[in-house]
């Protein structure tokens, strides 16, 4: 039987499938013609976490009624006078971000401060999914904001970065933040995302993210690239490096052997012992190859975990632990069973 590869297939994430009240905002068309949107989301105050928790236990029971029967909750019908009016805007690409004013000036002042501005495209093909914001990248960032101390003043790696996310969350706590990802198309919308919320990065006073291309080996000099690494920045990332982060970067076995490798030869040259945290979410698949669902993504990304752990050259050691997710959910979004974050320590023999 021949091997059947779907190469035009694209992938939406949940998060703007899902995204409660949210208006997608046409903001303009990157230099490869892919639209690029921009979402709100706010970071939710101490009594509105317990409120979001609450409802997502509530939620959960009552699914099923007394038969057994799935229960769907369907929108009230809105009347056409109720709609909002749609003004069509033509785009150039690359050109700049349409402003809405209106939109600001009704935000309540004293949570604009609270407020995460992310540019995106929605659905993609698989190889540019690091364009759209997971569910994986809110994980990672509510553990940022519930563990503050364990951060601060520290210097932070984040591999495969995509949106930037979570590296804006972690610029608030930390002293530096090397936010890494493949391709100068996905660097620029980082880097965008990294201005659109200059707020929110700004009081934490001399934080600085850096945008580079992120290298399969020890990251090596090339400064005359856009994004490529100065002397400099490769030193200070030895020297003084101390967390590595990933959020939803493990789909393809090949890129985790990848990201994996990298990791080991990173913490092996970092003059302090690390830990790095990897949120993944475990989706679930109906595949040809074993006609059953499996996860066949989770499961090569904890086979890498086992042999990472049990590895004995004689340099490095490796622990591994999963971190439960007791943890407040600061942002609003569908924290499934399925999202998981795991630490790995790493130091010298």
């Amino acid at each position: 039987m021949d091997q059947v590869a779907f190469r035009s297939d694209t992938v939406l994430s949940d998060v703007h499938l899902l995204l409660p009240n949210a208006r997608h905002l046409m903001a303009r068309l990157n230099s490869v013609g892919q639209p690029v949107f921009v979402s709100k989301f706010r970071i939710l105050r101490e009594e509105e976490q317990v409120e979001v928790q609450d409802s997502v236990k509530s939620d959960l029971g009552v699914l099923l009624d007394e038969d057994g029967d799935l229960v769907v909750t369907r929108k009230p019908n809105r009347m056409l006078c109720d709609r909002e009016k749609i003004h069509p805007v033509i785009l150039s690409q690359a050109g700049e971000a349409v402003s809405d004013e209106e939109d600001d000036e009704a935000e309540d002042k004293e949570c604009a401060k609270d407020i995460i501005r992310i540019e995106h495209t929605m659905a993609t093909p698989l190889e540019d999914v690091g364009k759209q914001i997971w569910r994986g990248a809110f994980l990672l960032s509510d553990f940022i904001l519930s563990h503050p101390a364990v951060f601060q003043e520290a210097t932070v790696l984040e591999l495969g970065a995509g949106t930037g996310l979570a590296s804006i969350i972690m610029a608030r706590v930390a002293k530096k933040v090397y936010c890494t990802d493949v391709g100068e198309d996905l660097l620029s919308m980082c880097q965008r995302n990294v201005a659109l919320n200059s707020h929110y990065t700004e009081p934490a006073g001399d934080t600085l993210i850096g945008f580079c291309n992120v290298v399969m080996t020890v990251c090596s000099p090339d400064a005359d690239a856009e994004f490529g690494w100065s002397e400099e920045e490769v030193a200070d990332l030895h020297d003084n490096t101390t967390f590595v982060i990933a959020a939803d970067v493990c789909y393809d076995d090949d890129l985790t052997d990848a990201l994996f490798q990298t990791l080991y030869r990173i913490t092996s040259n970092l003059r302090s012992p690390s830990t790095a945290y990897f949120s993944i979410e475990k989706r679930l698949n109906f595949t040809l190859r074993h006609m059953d669902v499996s996860c066949e993504a989770y499961n090569h990304f904890r086979l890498c975990l086992k042999q990472l752990a049990d590895m004995k050259d004689g340099k490095m050691k490796f622990t591994v632990e999963p971190v439960p997710c007791s943890f407040p959910q600061s942002f609003q979004y569908e924290r499934v069973d399925q999202l998981e974050l795991w630490k790995v320590s790493a130091s010298a023999v």
